[in-house]
């Protein structure tokens, strides 16, 4: 899966919190000052050619909608990253956060309790 620019992405967290919606729509949730709407519309149309959303038409109009989920997102976006910076391991992520101390001993524990609670 493609990774999502900046911009892509603050449209697909509209999409996901809101449900389909209609360019106009889209633009309404921004605050002052707006985006114009072409600019919204280029990028909704860059996301349905990434295939991250669809649309139904409406008379002359369309309304688009999430393809995949927040969470699927997240899950390929990850792998991605695991791919990318740790040679496929996640064992190598758990080893960094720790050298890096964003993650406690304690933090370890829990993590590792619930993997355990998992698979039972």
């Amino acid at each position: 899966m493609r990774q999502l620019t900046d911009k892509e992405e603050e449209i697909m967290q509209y999409f996901w919190d809101c449900g389909p919606m209609f360019i106009r729509e889209v633009l309404d949730k921004y605050p002052d000052p707006k985006p114009h709407y072409n600019t919204i519309s280029t990028v909704v149309r860059l996301l349905e050619e990434k295939g991250f959303i669809d649309h139904k038409v409406y008379g002359n109009t369309y309304q688009y909608f999430a393809l995949i989920s927040r969470e699927q997102y997240k899950g390929r976006a990850l792998k991605g990253v695991v791919s990318d910076y740790f040679d496929n391991s996640y064992t190598n992520v758990v080893t960094s956060l720790i050298e890096e101390e964003n993650i406690s001993v304690d933090e370890l524990k829990k993590l590792i309790e619930k993997i355990e609670k998992g698979k039972e």
